[in-house]
């Protein structure tokens, strides 16, 4: 999958990560940058700055994202790459509301959703096309502090791999990005308000910023990579929780004493 004279539509392309794979994007010379945000300002911005299209959509209304789709396609003719980004934190944990649970998945999870229902019909059609579904370590790991995130994270790598078995041999490049901590605000706004969830994603590893990301996801694409690891320790974690969960379970508990300390 490469960026140059593609299509592109990254939803979450208000700010950090969306608004990165927007930029960079552009710069690696795509036909088209769709910039969608449920923040219609911050998409015009940031669609300003790449020469794209703001598109004012929230992820979270199954509609709206097919409309996005159409539109996209009425516009360019295709869609060659579609970055499903937008997510949430709740920092809580199961004793959190349920209506807050049903946002997080309806962000984390059920855009995903939503996004490969619009727009793989025509990917078919064709016989090309490539689902970029950001996730988080934490869908290979954990976030101690954050239930609803953790759960909806995995549920991400979930729906992502099923999305591969069932669609790569018909033509469809499926990746899913996996980082640790990006100096964003859905990791330093409670990062700076203390909570416990945020603290642990920093002592896991580097604060890596979106461009990061970004220049990690253009080096995927280009492998065709399915998983796709800015930080690449994330993968030896991931191992050892495979190899031994009760030592590396009891390792993750120490990191969370060893911070709210």
């Amino acid at each position: 999958m490469q960026l140059q004279d593609a299509v592109v539509v990254v939803t979450g392309a208000g700010s950090g990560i969306g608004a990165a794979l927007a930029r960079r994007a552009a710069a690696e010379g795509a036909a088209a940058v769709v910039v969608s945000d449920r923040d219609g300002a911050a998409a015009e911005r940031v669609a300003g700055e790449v020469g794209g299209t703001a598109d004012a959509t929230d992820v979270t209304d199954e509609a709206a994202v097919a409309a996005l789709v159409e539109r996209t396609v009425a516009a360019h003719g295709r869609v060659d790459l579609f970055c499903s980004n937008a997510g949430v934190f709740s920092g809580g944990g199961i004793e959190t509301d349920t209506a807050v649970w049903e946002q997080v998945f309806a962000v984390n999870v059920l855009a995903h959703v939503y996004a490969a229902r619009a727009v793989l019909p025509s990917m078919l059609e064709r016989g090309s096309g490539h689902l970029l579904n950001v996730a988080s370590a934490a869908g290979l790991l954990t976030t101690p502090g954050d239930a609803p995130y953790t759960v909806t994270k995995h549920g991400a790598v979930a729906l992502a791999e099923w999305l591969a078995v069932t669609y790569g041999d018909r033509g469809i490049g499926v990746s899913c990005v996996c980082p640790l901590g990006v100096s964003t605000p859905l990791l330093m706004d409670p990062l700076e308000q203390g909570r416990s969830a945020a603290a642990v994603v920093a002592a896991s590893g580097r604060v890596i910023t979106p461009e990061d990301v970004a220049q990690s996801v253009v080096e995927g694409l280009a492998d065709e990579r399915f998983l796709i690891l800015p930080h690449p320790e994330v993968a030896t974690y991931w191992a050892q929780k495979a190899a031994e969960p009760e030592r590396w379970l009891a390792g993750v508990r120490r990191l969370v004493r060893s911070t709210s300390g």
